[in-house]
């Protein structure tokens, strides 16, 4: 018989090697689970929990922190001679968290990659990357012009917050129609609690995987806002992928009926696209900023402002984790994977 304190360490381990094994399938995954169970319950949660524009899922993480550190505290005088139950107890924690991580959510990080559902090839080549770029520009200045109708004013969204969840929905109406498995259900789109504390750590915003709320930075610069709502909302619906969630949000934003949607949209693929390009080659990207209306510019500086306002030292060590949490999830480019979405793009267009 085995005690009861190692049953929980031991189905840690079972379900760390349970993961692992299904990783291995994931048109099984993509069958069973991400159009199967996760629909289910993903749309479960986001009715339980949508009710209100309460963050309920911050207030969930502040309530376990919390008792965590109030256990490390009770603890921190045992731990000589207890440090075998003490771990225990750890693993026993992790263990729990780890079955409602991957019941409620994170086997989506396992499913069919979007390259392979849409049968396109996100290889490209500089010359790709520098057409791909060109387009943008032109795309994004028309956009900027019809909105301002001056090219060195940069772009203010008159929306309010929850304005821009509400077509944000809309948004995924459009875009259902020519990608229907894209399909959005059940509104559950919150501004963060923690969004001060998520803008030093460098984040846009999160998806809660135990409520399935969407959350988003309320402090980012607002015409950043809707690509990184509808990003969010990718989550939601299943896409773990932070390149796939990126160019969902990509494509929702620009084939929605609003113009500064479509703005947002087309100037996030562009600071990325330009991003690339630097990445390829230090001073590679120059050529292509003269292209570019003022105003636009702008807005990056705007972005770029904001980034310089909230630097600290709390950013890398949460990115690092972040980084390493995502390849340990079969995410194997880790945070570099959000510029990744450039092949999606450009193969998209390319097929």
């Amino acid at each position: 018989m085995i005690p009861k304190k190692y049953i929980l360490p031991l189905l840690l381990l079972l379900q760390i090697i349970v993961v692992k094994v299904a990783s291995l399938f994931p048109k099984f995954i993509e069958k069973y689970y991400s159009n199967g169970i996760y629909p289910i319950i993903s749309k479960i949660e986001r009715t339980t929990f949508g009710f209100t524009s309460i963050s309920i899922g911050d207030i969930i993480y502040g309530i376990v922190l919390f008792f965590v550190f109030r256990w490390f505290w009770k603890t921190r005088k045992t731990w000589k001679r207890s440090w075998k139950d003490n771990l225990l107890k750890i693993a026993s924690f992790a263990s729990v968290f780890y079955f409602l991580f991957h019941l409620l959510w994170a086997t989506n990080y396992h499913r069919v990659p979007m390259y392979q559902k849409l049968e396109i090839n996100k290889e490209y080549s500089t010359e790709e990357l520098e057409i791909f770029t060109i387009k943008l520009i032109e795309k994004t200045n028309t956009i900027h012009r019809q909105i301002t109708e001056n090219d060195s004013v940069k772009v203010v969204v008159p929306y309010s917050t929850q304005e821009i969840f509400d077509l944000s929905v809309k948004s995924y109406i459009s875009v259902e129609k020519a990608f229907p498995f894209l399909k959005y259900e059940k509104q559950s789109i919150k501004t963060s609690l923690i969004s001060t504390p998520l803008s030093y750590m460098g984040f846009g915003g999160y998806l809660n995987p135990f409520t399935n709320e969407a959350q988003v930075n309320d402090c980012l610069p607002k015409y950043n806002f809707p690509t990184t709502t509808l990003h969010e909302m990718a989550h939601q619906i299943g896409y773990a992928s932070e390149s796939e969630a990126n160019f969902i949000g990509f494509l929702t934003s620009v084939k929605s009926d609003d113009i500064y949607f479509q703005y947002s949209g087309y100037s996030f693929a562009l600071r990325h696209c330009l991003r690339n390009l630097e990445r390829i080659e230090e001073g590679k990207s120059t050529k292509f900023i003269p292209l570019i209306n003022y105003g636009i510019l702008q807005n990056f500086e705007e972005s770029k402002q904001f980034n310089e306002q909230y630097k600290s030292f709390i950013e890398p060590v949460f990115k690092t984790f972040y980084d390493n949490f995502l390849k340990l999830n079969q995410q194997k480019d880790g945070m570099e994977g959000y510029s990744k979405f450039v092949g999606l793009m450009i193969g998209n267009e390319r097929s």
